[in-house]
């Protein structure tokens, strides 16, 4: 069930940056309460998941998901840039996390 919330919490976190970059865009106050919204819930799944597994391993894989989440979202609704070695490393990131995932 750890990872679950783990991977969630990892969800949320893709939902609280794509918030703060709608609030950057559009100064509209329900940005700022779902930025909130996400944050907080991602906080506490984090926080439910690191109850049975190791600090490092949780935050690593829950960084994770949001990095790869967040540049992923960049690219395919905001127009990031999208090249090779962009698309690799985001790929390093994503292999690292499931690496960390296996030997948990």
């Amino acid at each position: 069930m750890e990872w679950i919330y783990l991977i969630a919490a990892g969800l949320l976190e893709m939902l609280g940056v794509t918030m703060m970059n709608q609030f950057h865009k559009d100064k509209r106050l329900r940005w700022i309460f779902l930025l909130i919204i996400g944050f907080a819930a991602s906080f506490f799944l984090l926080s439910l998941a690191m109850e049975k597994l190791p600090m490092g391993t949780a935050y690593a894989v829950w960084t994770g998901i949001g990095t790869v989440g967040g540049a992923l979202i960049g690219i395919l609704f905001y127009g990031e840039p999208k090249d090779g070695k962009r698309i690799f490393f985001i790929a390093l990131i994503l292999g690292s996390a499931v690496g960390l995932k296996l030997i948990s």
